[in-house]
């Protein structure tokens, strides 16, 4: 039983170092095994925006930290066909997820419409379904400029 485990921790781990989304790689430094991996995500129901993630894998362990960044900006035509797809609930959409380690931690990244201002909202946080995180990161891409800006209604 140890060694399937072990086994499937070792698989989980090669496969991390797979990742075709990712656009830098930094060591924390000679003696240590942790790096900050930097990955770029189109989001998939707005690509005109790009966002870039970075977090923290620590390759030599079964448990990554939950710190990460995000940085979204409009690097494409957004049109109001993609604003008016989107979901627009409070809670917003999971538009990008990764497994973090094999104890059920996840990066998730979320995107959120706010019609006030007319932004996407991109957070950037860490799960774990036993017990959760506090850590998160957040960037925000105005519609401003774009195809899909309203401008407000005067009274």
């Amino acid at each position: 039983m140890w060694k399937k485990l072990m086994l499937g921790g070792l698989t989980a781990l090669a496969l991390t170092g797979c990742d075709n989304n990712e656009v830098g790689d930094v060591s924390l430094g000679l003696f240590t095994t942790k790096d900050i991996k930097i990955e770029v995500l189109t989001d998939p129901g707005v690509p005109g925006v790009t966002c870039h993630i970075s977090d923290v894998v620590a390759d030599l362990s079964l448990a990554d930290p939950s710190d990460m960044s995000i940085s979204c900006r409009q690097t494409g035509e957004i049109t109001p066909a993609m604003i008016a797809a989107i979901d627009k609930s409070k809670s917003g959409d999971i538009v990008f997820k990764k497994s973090k380690s094999i104890f059920l931690k996840s990066l998730k990244i979320r995107r959120i419409y706010d019609p006030g201002s007319q932004s996407l909202l991109y957070i950037a946080y860490s799960t774990k379904e036993t017990e959760g995180s506090f850590k998160h990161s957040m960037s925000t891409v105005p519609l401003w400029g774009s195809a899909a800006y309203q401008a407000p209604v005067q009274p």
